[in-house]
């Protein structure tokens, strides 16, 4: 039965989230594995954030942080999505799971294999269906986007992000420096461009009484008018060239800051269809790599 397949998804970040979502609202058991420190800037639709707040709801279901995986049926159980820090992944030796998903979305394989599991994705660039995984789902907006591959691989990343009302890389901030952010707007902040949003200080100890930002700061100013969609955590560390921002010039989509995007739900619908054909014994269609 349904309920009685554990599937286990690396990455618990805003197009993770769209595939746990749909697993777990589809009836699948799900347990979500993160880094100590997730770095998600869609931090309002991303279920890694349970990792810093012990719990977040997004779209009517409930992630929750557990420290064992003794906690996990009971959490299970109660209809949540257990989340519990596992960059390595562990858990899936220990536990050995029907199904393993990795959507990390690190366009690399950070080492997972084929034999974790009876049926292993890969979600984006960085495996190969038939070698390292069973099968690869396209995350590149297009054409292919959410197409599953069961030979070869995903399309290379650009780094370019999906054109959205006009804008792609223009969208996107980065930090010029290394530091730890201090926000000064907001996730869901109507903004015009030049309008400083964040700022990068030198220091940070969460230790002080006062605010814990320390030196010198670079400021992060809006790159383009819009709604701030996406937004690192205060205090987080950033290296230069660190994705901290995403604005969407679209003032009038402000509901798109909290919910599971167009991109998120596509991915999530194969990922879901892949698990779906696995348990009814059917066999995919073959597709070939893409045409790049």
């Amino acid at each position: 039965m349904i309920k009685d397949i554990l599937i286990i998804c690396r990455g618990a970040g805003d197009l993770a989230t769209g595939i746990i979502h749909r697993l777990h609202r589809a009836g699948f058991k799900v347990l979500a594995l993160e880094t100590k420190k997730p770095a998600a800037i869609r931090r309002q639709v991303s279920f890694c954030e349970a990792v810093y707040d012990k719990e977040i709801t997004i779209e009517g279901v409930k992630a929750r942080l557990i420290t064992s995986l003794d906690e996990m049926d009971e959490v299970i159980k109660h209809g949540v999505v257990p989340v519990i820090v596992d960059p390595k992944g562990e858990s899936i030796a220990k536990l050995r799971p029907d199904i393993v998903v990795d959507a990390i979305i690190a366009k690399k394989n950070l080492g997972t294999f084929m034999d974790m599991a009876p049926l292993v994705i890969g979600v984006g660039p960085g495996f190969t269906a038939g070698e390292d995984v069973d099968i690869v789902v396209e995350t590149m907006r297009g054409h292919n986007l959410a197409r599953i591959i069961d030979k070869g691989q995903a399309l290379v990343n650009t780094g370019i992000p999906g054109n959205i009302g006009g804008y792609t890389s223009e969208r996107v901030i980065h930090a010029e420096a290394y530091g730890f952010i201090k926000n000064i707007c907001h996730i869901g902040d109507v903004v015009k461009k030049g309008d400083e949003i964040a700022r990068i200080y030198e220091k940070y100890d969460n230790n002080t009484s006062e605010s814990g930002f320390q030196g010198e700061y670079v400021p992060v100013n809006a790159t383009i008018s819009g709604i701030i969609r996406g937004l690192i955590r205060d205090g987080f560390e950033v290296t230069e060239g660190f994705k901290i921002a995403d604005i969407d010039p679209r003032e009038g989509e402000l509901k798109n800051c909290f919910t599971i995007s167009d991109k998120s739900r596509s991915i999530g619908g194969s990922v879901l269809e892949a698990v779906c054909s696995y348990v009814s014994g059917l066999s995919l269609i073959h597709i070939s790599e893409p045409t790049r």
